[in-house]
């Protein structure tokens, strides 16, 4: 059966290819070598595959080149975007760099604005006071003269009726008693005289009330545009830091009560106005300027709770981003892996500033960051700054917004100098241009 299938095999190679014969001469001798058709199917198949391999390997080299190149090209195109892109940021940063320094002298300027408007405030209320109490004190002497001028009526009325009815007096006067008639002339001219000058007194008083009028009525109109204008200048102060807050997603309510309760003494300027000691209701100004001292309160807790916070760059010189918060191809492996902060790069030694008040709870070496100071901050707010040359604080030292904690470095596992910068709240690390931004937008 074997021997059959061979047959058939043979015979149909013989079709495509037939046998032949190589023969090798010598100078004595001549041989010759056959090839069967299954020797040249096998050689014909060896030689394709050779032939076929070679075109394929030859095609995967050209196109791995090709490829090469275009990621070359792709990968310069793409710098060049990054680049421009960064130059646009760079620029973009510059620009709310000098808004910030302007919205910063707008704030100082209106505080200021804002503590002279409230000195006058307080002087005209205690002017207004003065000529209040002025006016019922020339009320009260002017209703004293009144009296005492009815009075004096009354009496050169009963003398000129005693004078006529008193037939003793007549026989008296008959008689040349002239003493006691002279008398009562006195009397009546002295009388007769007080009376003009209590009626001029009166009615100077009554002019001297109207001018105190007018003035009060003076007053009260520079009073109510003081108080527009130290309420204009409230709204424009308290909303922006408001809403810097609710930008970075703090609780503002939560944190003006937790900065009350650490700042809880009272007295000074912004104790409530209290003009009565009568137990009288206070009066519409008393009541607006008592809104406006606590609006002033809620401002102070707001510079107070913002200076606690980490609303501020670390580096103030030139700089760009290198990279933000969020997953990211990881420099050293290529792996996919979350970045906890933002990178700001520029020349080794760069000044670096703590971003808010707070403790140093670490300032050493910490395994990936390198030169490491940890900063905590109020509101369970805690900054990183990693990659230091050089560490200017130490543990348990106490810093401040703009205070230099270290110099900018590439120590710990990083590809070149730069400062890494973190932002945690409760432990869990929050993207830093969140309060970068905020800060950007009101300073």
């Amino acid at each position: 059966m074997r021997t059959r299938l061979a047959i058939k095999f043979d015979a149909a190679l013989e079709r495509w290819f037939p046998e032949r014969r190589v023969f090798l001469k010598s100078d004595t001798d001549t041989r010759f070598i056959r090839l069967r058709p299954v020797t040249q199917l096998v050689a014909f198949t060896g030689s394709s595959l050779l032939v076929a391999w070679a075109i394929i390997a030859t095609a995967i080299i050209l196109m791995d080149s090709i490829g090469s190149g275009n990621f070359r090209e792709q990968a310069k195109r793409d710098q060049r975007t990054y680049q421009a892109r960064l130059n646009d940021l760079a620029g973009q940063r510059d620009v709310r760099a000098t808004e910030a320094h302007a919205a910063q002298e707008r704030f100082n300027a209106a505080l200021t604005q804002i503590s002279v408007m409230q000195s006058e405030l307080l002087e005209s209320e205690t002017r207004r006071r003065e000529l209040e109490t002025g006016i019922e004190v020339i009320q009260s002497t002017l209703r004293g003269t009144m009296k005492d001028r009815e009075a004096a009526r009354d009496q050169v009325v009963a003398l000129t009726e005693q004078m006529g009815t008193d037939g003793t007096g007549l026989a008296m006067a008959d008689s040349g008693a002239g003493a006691p008639m002279d008398f009562v002339a006195t009397a009546l001219a002295e009388t007769a005289a007080e009376r003009d000058q209590i009626a001029r007194d009166a009615e100077d008083a009554l002019l001297a009330a109207d001018e105190l009028t007018e003035q009060i009525a003076l007053m009260r109109d520079q009073n109510d545009a003081i108080f527009r204008q130290l309420e204009d200048a409230m709204t424009i102060s308290v909303a922006p830091l408001d809403k810097m807050f609710r930008a970075a997603g703090m609780p503002t309510k939560q944190i003006i009560d937790q900065v009350r309760r650490g700042y809880n003494g009272q007295g000074g300027p912004l104790t409530p106005l209290s003009f009565s000691t009568r137990g009288e209701e206070p009066s519409p100004d008393a009541l607006r300027a008592n809104r406006l001292l606590n609006q002033m309160d809620t401002l102070n807790m707001y510079r107070i709770a913002a200076q606690k916070a980490p609303f501020a760059t670390p580096v103030k010189n030139s700089f760009r981003f290198t990279s933000s918060f969020g997953y990211r191809r990881d420099p050293k492996t290529g792996g996919r892996r979350m970045h906890k902060g933002v990178d700001f790069a520029a020349p080794t030694g760069t000044p670096l500033y703590a971003t808010a008040d707070g403790v140093v709870v670490h300032s050493g070496w910490s395994s990936g960051y390198g030169r490491l100071v940890k900063i905590q901050h109020e509101f369970g707010i805690e900054t990183r700054y990693a990659h230091m040359s050089k560490l200017r604080v130490k543990v348990g030292q106490r810093v401040s917004r703009g205070d230099r904690i270290g110099d900018m470095g590439a120590s710990g596992r990083v590809t070149g100098t730069h400062l890494h910068y973190e932002v945690r709240v409760g432990g869990k690390a929050v993207n830093p241009m969140i309060y970068i931004k905020a800060a950007n937008d009101v300073f």
